[in-house]
């Protein structure tokens, strides 16, 4: 079928395109700045950009379907996406956005006829400690209400610019209740990139090992033997280099301090991210930012051009002419599988943000093939830190397996969400106390989110670290009387969703998984069903492709195992049923026919009328 492009179309696209040097690795952006000028991807414009690209129509097609903040259909001018995490449910959320669907007449997941305004939900929007939120085209805004949502709806209605709307509606709080050596750190712009110049690339690297640095993404994989690794390997072909990337796209549900670092101490992260090009020798460098995170670009945009202008970015790194580096910022378009690693080296290079296959790993062939360090957030402030106070400094704070602090997201129900940082090493119970949980009426906190560990209240002195509760930073507080299966079931919903399709197992699984966990909500339950999600677990640990099916279970597994009568008090009998009813399928059957006799039932299933 061939689809002409028009005029007005083909000047947007071939601004965007000569913005981006006609470079299908990004094509990422280009999608992205495109939307944001039309208002969603037509068919017209993605056969634009392929034409231009010189690239198959299919495969721009494939990356403007893969992420789920492209449109290829149109939405309303207004996009509502509501956050459905499991804390913003328990603030309200549901009856919230039923409330804002009444008032405009609408139905979930729907435009409006008239094309003004979309309701539908989103996953988790990092803004679990001022709940519940929502995005209002991809901006955040918190503290929902009734009467929020009618001061939305009006103001919807009245077809208000975004830009009018009150500056309250978008007011962000960082909520920092304990800071420790990266939140209250005092360093001066630049003072980690001088003494790592001072050091030289080697003895830099010595100390960043010294300090047993670790990742904090939850993997805790040394930093200093990553980026060891990354230096030694040889790039390829005439265009060889070596890349640092962070990781700035914390999709995990519970998880938002690296929303705070990026807000509060952004310049130390870019410090991080300078003295470990220097390490590698690497002259570029790429954040990754989340799609929920849009509202950041421009701060952090304005933060790297003051960074030039003090020559701490660009040719000549503080007149060192052997030491070039610059970063750049890449937006993200909503896809959570894209925090594990290989699968954004492949967004970053405008592809699907599917796995990779390893090894080989990304410091060895990463970013374009070349040898690529990839680290999130607080990993690298924390090497900023490093590479002003040294090694020794670092590892006297934390554990002997876990050095340094570690930063936790926490929400739930206790009176002081927020972020929190601690020396490695702290048991729960205090961090209960701090943010005003009762220890007493806590039964369960989910640490690192979804894919992370239920813990009951008899686990309370478990301490964070690696040597006993690894987390990526969430820690959600959950009292008595919450319903635990509910916990599970928003999780089971969320990977689902989130899956991204590549490998049948989990493509499968997790949607056999959901259908589970919906027919015991449903009271359709029974011992098979339960039994069937740990059949579920073993087939998605042992044969899916990435990380995201290996934890798909998790959520279901731990509360199984911990609070198995929130599952059986809904189990319909401890005999298998279907879940689809054949015999009540017949009834209209039956209807028609005018019959109601036991030989028009199947095994006599339904009483019928002598």
């Amino acid at each position: 079928m061939s689809v002409s492009v028009s005029q007005k179309h083909s000047e947007i696209i071939d601004a965007g395109l000569i913005r981006h040097r006609d470079d299908p690795t990004r094509l990422m952006q280009i999608l992205r700045e495109t939307q944001e000028t039309l208002g969603w991807l037509s068919l017209e414009t993605l056969t634009g950009i392929a034409r231009r690209l010189h690239q198959p129509l299919a495969r721009i097609q494939g990356v403007a379907g893969f992420y789920s903040f492209f449109h290829t259909q149109p939405l309303g001018r207004y996009r509502v996406l509501w956050s459905d995490n499991i804390t913003d449910r328990m603030l309200g959320s549901v009856a919230l956005m039923e409330d804002m669907c009444r008032r405009l007449w609408l139905e979930p997941g729907r435009v409006s006829e008239d094309g003004l305004v979309s309701v539908a939900t989103t996953s988790c929007t990092g803004m679990c400690d001022q709940g519940p939120a929502l995005l209002v085209n991809y901006r955040p805004i918190t503290r929902m209400s009734t009467q929020r949502v009618s001061e939305i709806v009006d103001l919807i209605r009245g077809e208000v610019p975004l830009e009018q709307w009150p500056a309250e509606f978008f007011r962000i709080d960082d909520n920092i209740h304990r800071r420790d050596i990266l939140l209250g750190n005092r360093l001066t712009h630049g003072e980690a990139i001088s003494a790592a110049l001072a050091r030289g690339p080697q003895a830099t690297l010595d100390e960043i090992k010294r300090s047993s640095l670790r990742g904090r993404g939850g993997a805790g994989f040394p930093t200093g033997l990553k980026w060891e690794t990354c230096r030694n390997a040889a790039g390829t072909g005439d265009a060889s280099a070596h890349y640092v990337v962070c990781n700035a796209d914390e999709g995990e549900p519970g998880t938002f301090k690296d929303r705070v670092l990026l807000t509060t101490q952004a310049d130390l992260v870019f410090e991080g991210m300078t003295c470990a090009a220097h390490i590698v020798g690497a002259k570029h460098g790429m954040l990754y930012l989340r799609g929920e995170y849009r509202h950041l670009l421009d701060h952090l945009n304005d933060i790297l051009t003051r960074r030039r202008t003090e020559r701490l970015l660009g040719d000549n790194i503080l007149g060192h002419a052997d030491f070039s580096f610059d970063i750049e910022i890449h937006l993200g378009a909503g896809a959570y599988v894209c925090g594990e690693e290989s699968a954004l080296i492949e967004s970053l290079e405008g592809k699907r943000g599917i796995p990779r296959n390893r090894p080989p790993f990304p410091v060895t062939h990463g970013y374009l093939g070349q040898p690529t360090t990839v680290n999130n957030v607080e990993t690298l402030a924390a090497a900023g830190l490093i590479c002003a106070y040294g090694g020794d400094w670092f590892r006297a704070i934390g554990t002997e397996k876990s050095t340094g602090t570690k930063l936790i997201s926490v929400s739930g129900d206790c009176t002081l969400p927020g972020i929190y940082e601690y020396p490695f090493g702290i048991d729960v119970a205090e961090i209960l106390a701090d943010c005003g949980a009762n220890s007493e009426n806590t039964q369960a906190v989910q640490i690192s989110g979804p894919s992370g560990i239920c813990i009951a209240s008899d686990e309370f002195r478990r301490r964070i670290g690696f040597e006993d509760l690894s987390t990526a930073g969430a820690f959600m507080v959950f009292d008595n009387h919450r319903d635990m299966f509910e916990v599970a079931h928003n999780f089971a919903h969320f990977f689902a969703h989130e899956s991204c399709g590549f490998c049948t197992p989990c493509r499968v699984g997790t949607t056999l998984l959901k259908n589970c966990m919906d027919k015991i909500e449903a009271g359709h339950g029974s011992e098979y069903d339960i039994n069937e999600i740990f059949r579920i677990n073993h087939l998605l640990q042992t044969t899916s492709h990435c990380g995201l099916g290996h934890s798909a279970c998790n959520p279901m597994f731990d509360t199984l195992q911990k609070f198995r009568p929130a599952y059986e008090q809904r189990l319909h009998s401890l005999a298998f049923e279907p879940a689809f009813d054949l015999d009540a399928a017949l009834s209209q059957a039956r209807q028609m026919t005018g019959r109601d006799d036991r030989a028009a039932h199947l095994e006599d299933s339904v009483e019928v009328k002598p």
